[in-house]
């Protein structure tokens, strides 16, 4: 079983086997939970990307630019502060 040693700061070494197995790259996020005396840590799929990529490919699709989008927030800004503001 490997151990890691925890050096200052509290930074510790996954052993390379594991990183593998786990499929962690160098920008891997962990969640750690401490049970009893035991601390689990998880890998944690950050979803940024993800939902980056699905917002640019339906902006895309639907033929769509980040101007486009900024134009209409500008819009909506206004008829909210309109709605909620009256001005």
């Amino acid at each position: 079983m490997p151990t890691v040693k925890v050096r200052g700061r509290g930074q510790l070494t996954i052993p390379a086997s594991l990183r593998k197995d786990l499929k962690l790259d160098d920008d891997a996020a962990l969640t750690v939970v401490k049970v009893g005396d035991v601390l689990l840590l998880t890998p944690r799929k950050l979803i940024g990307d993800a939902v980056a990529k699905k917002a640019a490919r339906a902006m895309k699709q639907a033929g769509l630019k980040l101007d486009d989008l900024l134009a209409d927030l500008s819009k909506q800004r206004e008829r909210y502060t309109r709605e909620r503001y009256g001005a």
